[in-house]
């Protein structure tokens, strides 16, 4: 019986929200994971299915995190077999990445495909000398292939992938490969995601386990198509994602591929807060905190593990929206919730206040309507809109009737006391 550890989309130097804590959250995932799910469950081998880095070019301490979680298992005699994601593949005019470089090293073996242009075959077995080649066959019973970030010429891939298998050298049982694509209908927004009937032709040429990368989402199909997702979600959008590891065993019974999920990943939260067109400044910043104190006394968000929070106000409100200080709310939330990232999302719409007028109103009704519409839309007036609106009418009849500045200003102070 053979073990594996099928990882994809790990995103090493992941560097959103410019914050260095959630950079180290895909490093600490990685460690934990390799730990847990390969060097304690005595894997046989690891593979990698594409983006082991989150950029083609990374910073050095972004090398150094690979290389920590690759001699953890180079010291427990466990191979790694990985393929280049469409993040981390070499960057065209080039002839290497940082997924050669760590393969020559031995920290890896990149398994790709040769350069048919060029007159190479397909497929050629690993070379432990060169440290290069498209397959391998391990002592386990599996012979695993490796592919590229193929884009839109997956489809035709595919064709030449599944040409070419039936034609190696006799090998071992059970056959995995490496492909870095995803299928259509797993998450929406993306063009380009291949049909199931599209890789059939894989499964025809002897391909027991196709161990799939790029969509952050887990799933299965077929039971021989494997996703597992993302070892971290890279937005608050992925924190519903069902993603981790999967461990798999290859039997006289067949294949059993379990999702590992439990290990060390940044905790994330979304909140929606809907508001009212009734609702002040005031209101809205006391329902924003109420939700964050809800969500902390119910369980959801714990300030002790530091999570990601996302917070979106929607709906509408009875004063300008910008008026809103969005920033030291932020702040304040943030605060509370202790939360490393807190993403304040203020969608909210101003209340439209206009009064139907007849056609046949007289000059000081529609003046009257005017001054009460553009009070309704102002938090500190719109409560006294309708007294307001006659007194501003009332004001303006009595310049005209010729009274002085000072009559004026008494008459303005008398109407705007509450």
């Amino acid at each position: 019986m053979a073990r594996f550890l099928h990882l994809a989309d790990i995103h090493l130097g992941f560097d959103r929200y410019n914050s260095p804590e959630r950079t180290k959250d895909f490093f600490f995932a990685l460690s934990d994971v390799i730990q847990k799910y390969a060097i304690s469950a005595q894997v046989d081998f690891v593979v990698i299915a594409g983006d082991l880095f989150e950029h083609r070019v990374i910073q050095p301490a972004i090398l150094n995190q690979a290389q920590l979680c690759f001699q953890q298992l180079q010291t427990a005699d466990i191979p790694v077999l990985a393929i280049e994601g469409n993040h981390d593949n070499t960057p065209y005019g080039t002839s290497t990445s940082w997924l050669k470089y760590l393969s020559q090293w031995g920290m890896l073996k990149l398994l790709e495909p040769g350069n048919l242009a060029a007159g190479e075959p397909l497929y050629s077995p690993w070379d432990e000398v060169n440290r290069k080649g498209g397959y391998i066959d391990l002592a386990c019973g599996v012979r695993v292939i490796g592919s590229a970030w193929y884009g839109a010429a997956a489809i035709r891939a595919i064709e030449q992938i599944a040409e070419a298998i039936p034609v190696l050298p006799p090998g071992p049982d059970t056959t995995l490969l490496l492909f870095h694509h995803g299928l259509e209908g797993q998450i929406a927004r993306y063009s380009g995601a291949l049909r199931y009937s599209e890789l059939l032709p894989l499964k025809e040429a002897g391909v027991d386990y196709l161990a799939l990368g790029h969509i952050h989402k887990n799933y299965s199909e077929g039971g021989w198509v494997f996703n597992p997702g993302s070892l971290e979600a890279n937005n608050v959008e992925e924190g519903s994602f069902t993603r981790g590891a999967y461990l798999v065993e290859v039997g006289a019974e067949g294949i059993h591929a379990e999702l590992k999920q439990d290990y060390r990943q940044r905790p994330i939260v979304r909140l929606v807060i809907k508001t009212q067109d009734s609702d002040s400044e005031a209101d809205v910043v006391a329902k924003a905190k109420q939700a964050v104190e809800e969500a902390i006394a119910t369980g959801q968000l714990l300030p002790e593990r530091q999570p990601m929070v996302e917070l979106r106000i929607e709906g509408q409100v009875g004063f300008e929206r910008l008026e809103l200080d969005t920033k030291q709310l932020q702040k304040d939330l943030q605060a509370s919730s202790q939360a490393l990232i807190f993403l304040l999302k203020y969608e909210v719409e101003e209340k439209e206040v206009t009064e139907p007028i007849s056609s046949e109103a007289s000059r000081d009704l529609i003046e009257h309507s005017a001054f009460k519409d553009m009070l309704t839309a102002h938090r500190d007036y719109k409560r006294r809109a309708d007294t307001l609106s006659e007194g501003l009418v009332d004001l303006k009849n009595k310049r005209l009737a010729g009274q002085d500045d000072e009559a004026l200003y008494e008459y303005l102070d008398e109407l705007l006391v509450p």
